[in-house]
């Protein structure tokens, strides 16, 4: 099974029409909280770890977390990402680690960037399409020319407009395809 590509860029143009009329850059928490679910920020002593999402069935309670020692754009793509695995991966909930008591959590670290995990790629697009909407991207692009490795300038104020880093949109230029090999 590949990436769902079109159902993903479909899903986040729907919640932002729903939740986020206008403006950037686009708030991932207040989306979070639209949909009833508790986004906490706070320290991590594990630099590795970004964040997690917990779904508690029994008290239907749902709740993102994202290190507060990460910077602050860093914080928003994780939760947007995890916003990613709530609307999409519907079955995913804690999972009860039976070689010790309590749980395990699913949590957003170093590796699930790698690529490894189709649900990790979807949850990573679906971050991107919230908070980098190709549709804004494509109007701020229009008639500009921009050297990607000549222009770090133009690249920066865009991703701050975005509140993304230039490496999250740099990556997300690449793949709707304004970036050229």
């Amino acid at each position: 099974m590949g990436i769902r590509r079109t159902y993903i860029r479909t899903l986040a143009e729907k919640v932002l029409h729903k939740h986020q009329p206008r403006g950037l850059p686009i708030d991932p928490t207040r989306i979070a909280e639209a949909y009833g679910i508790e986004v906490k920020v706070e320290d991590v002593d594990d630099e590795d770890i970004s964040g997690f999402l917990l779904r508690e069935s029994k008290l239907r309670k749902t709740i993102i977390g994202a290190n507060a020692r990460h910077h602050e754009n860093r914080q928003r793509f994780t939760i947007a990402h995890e916003l990613g695995h709530y609307l999409l991966h519907k079955g995913e909930s804690v999972h009860l680690d039976e070689r010790k008591p309590g749980f395990m959590l699913q949590l957003r670290d170093a590796n699930s960037s790698t690529g490894e995990s189709i649900n990790e790629r979807e949850a990573n697009l679906f971050a991107a399409e919230l908070l980098m909407p190709a549709r804004l991207l494509e109007k701020d692009l229009r008639g500009k020319k921009f050297d990607l490795l000549g222009d770090d300038f133009f690249l920066r104020k865009l991703a701050k407009g975005y509140g993304v880093s230039v490496q999250a949109l740099t990556i997300r230029l690449e793949n709707l395809g304004y970036v050229l090999d």
